[in-house]
């Protein structure tokens, strides 16, 4: 009896390891629209993924006038949609940070929360706990990022996290390392769109395990964000490129759009997509994330980070994750 115990507890250490290690990668999502409106669809499957923090990007900041002013401020979100816990994002532009001074960092920190705190009021979204900021900075813009970031701290008494573009990773070195708490690695866009170069722009597997092969010794908290969306790249006659978020296959009607190859389209008759107008003998590409191509993401990132991590998926929209089940990522 004694042996068939000791067999037992040793044939069930690895089952119980295994569920260890699944639960250190909780889920949560990103929400990225201006005119919020969570429905039954993305209510369901947020619940069947056992997500419970949402990342919802508030308002954007760039320049206008050489002055940093928000842009596209999130409204008519309805905290009661979800039970969940409410992130706030704020996006920057590199160039905001350019064109702010030493002087100004406090400033544009102190206007940053207090339209934070207006925003998740006026929304009924509750205090935060934590405040992300969205940021693609660089070499010649680090010094005053990091200082915003400390300025934010001081100012809001709150947990401050940032993105974490892979660049970012690969070249920390120039980059720098932010005084941030937490970082949220951007596992996607690995490549301009705009670049007919054959690969997936959106997310691409050996670029991503090139730049990320050292992503284990990276010294701050890391989750993982990744990608669940798709756009269409449409090319006029005169080669000239525009990016259309948010296309899928599934939508392209034959009779208008006749397919030259694998994820390539041509325009049979002008029409709009997306709000777009298109003319006949445009030429379209379309580039998303299947289901096989996050797994190996995954497997590789799993493989790579020795420490507990989340996922949080970008984004949650009805029109994206109808590509996935609950399951697929948990």
């Amino acid at each position: 009896m004694m042996r068939f115990a000791f067999l037992f507890i040793l044939v069930s250490m690895p089952i119980l390891q295994s569920c260890r290690q699944h639960n250190t990668h909780p889920v949560a999502f990103y929400y990225w629209k201006s005119n919020a409106g969570i429905g039954d669809t993305e209510k369901h499957f947020f619940e069947r993924t056992g997500a419970d923090k949402l990342y919802v990007r508030l308002f954007d900041v760039d320049i206008q006038g050489n002055i940093p002013q928000p842009q596209a401020a999130i409204h008519a979100f309805d905290p009661e949609s979800l039970a969940a816990d409410y992130i706030p994002v704020v996006f920057i532009t590199n160039r905001t940070m350019a064109h702010t001074s030493g002087s100004g960092v406090a400033t544009l920190a102190e206007h940053v929360h207090e339209l934070i705190l207006k925003i998740m009021a006026d929304q009924r979204m509750g205090v935060p706990a934590e405040i992300q900021i969205d940021c693609d900075w660089t070499a010649t813009t680090r010094e005053r990022f990091f200082s915003f970031l400390g300025e934010l701290r001081n100012i809001s008494g709150r947990k401050i996290s940032c993105t974490l573009r892979m660049h970012q990773v690969k070249y920390r070195d120039r980059t720098g390392i932010p005084p941030a708490d937490k970082v949220y690695l951007m596992a996607y866009a690995t490549s301009d769109p705009i670049k007919d170069d054959g690969k997936n722009s959106i997310l691409d597997i050996p670029l991503l395990k090139d730049y990320l092969k050292n992503i284990g010794d990276y010294p701050l908290d890391t989750d993982v964000a990744l990608p669940l969306y798709s756009w269409a790249i449409a090319t006029n006659h005169l080669g000239k490129s525009k990016l259309i978020n948010g296309v899928t296959e599934e939508e392209l009607p034959s009779a208008v759009y006749q397919k030259t190859g694998e994820r390539r389209y041509e325009i049979l008759e002008d029409t709009f997509l997306r709000g777009i107008y298109l003319n006949k003998g445009f030429h379209l590409r379309i580039e998303s994330v299947s289901p096989e191509l996050l797994s190996e993401t995954r497997t590789f990132l799993e493989t790579k980070i020795n420490k507990p991590f989340g996922y949080v998926y970008y984004h949650l929209d009805s029109l994206f994750i109808s590509r996935f089940s609950p399951d697929m990522l948990k």
